[in-house]
């Protein structure tokens, strides 16, 4: 199950290069990153949970769990 989890974050990863090779080639059929962040983060519960959904992700993929 867990090989199943991170292969959609591969592919969300995947999709969100896609998107933003896709804003560079084309600037104006997609907003650049940058320019979505910056409407976005003007919101302070936007950027709460930004914050603790980059939590959520390094807890669980950067956290080694304990050794027996």
């Amino acid at each position: 199950m867990r090989e199943v989890t991170v292969a959609g974050f591969v592919v969300c990863g995947l999709l969100i290069a896609a998107l933003v090779a896709q804003a560079r080639l084309a600037p104006f059929t997609v907003a650049r990153l940058s320019t979505l962040l910056d409407v976005v983060m003007q919101d302070r519960a936007a950027r709460v949970t930004v914050l603790l959904f980059w939590w959520w992700l390094g807890w669980h993929f950067l956290v080694v769990p304990p050794q027996p």
